[in-house]
């Protein structure tokens, strides 16, 4: 989640090289209803479907299913709105979305004490209720219950007069309940056995700071082996909140230990600002959750998934962002969407579709910029590579294995056009078989640092 910052660190050159699609209002629009609607197949990344922009991911496992809370972001102009959804999956690879779970305005409002946004939910089981927490754009913190893990979750309360922001609960081994809270200095107290108030005689302040552990918000707390993890938003690179970072300690209230990085979000869109996620061990492998930013903006987040693991002293081994996600690498024979891509370079990003709200691509392709997908599995025997574009200025595509700086595998020019989406295709050599990044390079008519020429849009790709 984020309300401010302490301090704005922009790509001056890329924010410089914004292309007009920058600037299309993009068409995000909420469900109608509590529904349960399929989100998508294979487990790839990003695990929330087209057009639905799901900040925040925290996940828990609860009768044999995956689920995950969070933010629900619906435009460029703020952070977050006034619901949540919730994601489940039993596999991995088949996901649910369930639609306004809880919300403070409209026909589905559950907190009738405040008509303010939510940000940043958490979820946890406690003698057959399901709890929500969550915190409010001004500045409380509430808790609504279920009889469901998928809501919906109803009577939202406030949680006493506490202030502060992206609340966490952790439920021990002994069964004591904890809370967890606050921005730049993460607060704790344990919960009573009402799950709703709080044991301030138990408060401890400064469990984790930015001074000492680079936390920025977004706290969440899970325990492995007698240790204690406090994962959270982390400002160890490049001043901005990117990545999610972890402390470890062997007690529940510290201190602890400044660990390290485990995912680093920089790159997915030229204006990432932060990141904010969770971990969870889910079918004998542990995953690290975290968001991504699209649109050319710090906004309209999608959450997405990486498998993690542990050294024998209990760290976490820093993962890359993936297209994969929790689903192994893509067949290049199937049909790859371009929105999974997972870094960006030089103006490109994910952007909704002119006309739909329901189907993504890449916009922003400028002279000298480039994308990646990782990781794409590619057999013997490969011919063809096929891709179907949006032709504006027009320009062309070099195809890589591995690295940019590696050989051209297929080559391929777009005509200049007014905006029709065409497919084209090229011949393709020198393949190398097995798991492979993929990176596509784009050049073109630059046109001036003022005016930069958007070459083309991208939807979808595939090899024969």
């Amino acid at each position: 989640m984020k309300k401010f910052s302490s301090l704005l660190v922009g790509l001056a050159f890329l924010a410089a090289c914004a292309p007009k699609s920058e600037l299309r209002e993009p068409l995000v629009k909420l469900h109608e209803g509590r529904e349960a609607i399929a989100a998508g197949e294979f487990g790839y990344n990003p695990i929330c479907p087209m057009g639905v922009y799901m900040a925040d991911p925290s996940a828990k496992v609860m009768g044999g299913k995956l689920y995950v809370a969070c933010s629900l972001d619906l435009g460029l102009d703020q952070w977050c709105s006034a619901y949540h959804h919730l994601l489940s999956t039993e596999d991995l690879k088949h996901w649910t979305l369930h639609t306004n779970v809880l919300a403070t305005k409209g026909p589905y409002d559950a907190v009738s004490y405040s008509d303010a946004d939510l940000y940043a939910p958490d979820i946890v089981e406690k003698d057959g209720k399901y709890y929500m927490y969550y915190d409010l754009s001004e500045w409380t913190e509430g808790v609504a219950v279920a009889d469901s893990p998928a809501g919906p979750y109803r009577d939202g309360v406030q949680i006493g007069d506490i202030r502060g922001i992206d609340p966490c609960v952790f439920i021990d081994d002994d069964g004591q309940a904890y809370y967890f809270w606050d921005q730049f200095s993460a607060r704790g107290a344990k919960l009573n056995d009402d799950m709703v108030t709080l044991d301030m005689s138990t408060l401890h302040e400064g469990l984790v700071t930015e001074d000492e552990h680079f936390f920025h918000e977004g706290s969440f707390v899970f325990k492995r082996d007698g240790w204690y993890y406090y994962v959270y938003a982390d400002v160890s690179r490049q001043d901005m909140p990117t990545c999610i970072g972890y402390s470890m300690s062997r007690n529940v209230f510290g201190p602890y230990e400044y660990k390290g990085v485990i995912v680093d979000s920089g790159g997915c869109d030229p204006d990432v600002w932060n990141n904010h996620g969770s971990v969870v061990e889910f079918n004998g492998q542990w995953y690290v959750l975290y968001h991504r930013s699209t649109h050319h903006s710090s906004k309209l987040r999608k959450a997405c998934i990486e498998p993690i693991t542990f050294n024998e002293d209990g760290t976490i081994n820093e993962v890359e962002m993936t297209s994969q996600g929790a689903g192994g690498p893509i067949p290049a024979k199937s049909t790859i969407d371009a929105a999974r891509a997972c870094l960006f370079n030089g103006g490109p990003h994910v952007h909704l579709m002119e006309g739909r709200s329901d189907r993504e691509v890449i916009a922003g392709v400028l002279d000298g910029s480039k994308a990646a997908w990782k990781y794409i599995d590619f057999p013997s025997g490969l011919k063809k590579f096929i891709i179907r574009v949006r032709a504006l200025a027009g320009g062309h595509i070099n195809v890589h294995q591995d690295q940019t700086f590696h050989g051209v595998i297929a080559s391929v020019d777009v005509p200049a056009g007014k905006g029709e989406w065409i497919t084209l295709e090229c011949d393709v050599e020198d393949v190398k078989e097995g798991p492979q990044a993929l990176w596509l390079t784009f050049s073109g008519d630059w046109g001036s640092w003022r005016s930069p020429i958007e070459l083309f849009e991208i939807d979808w790709f595939r090899f024969e």
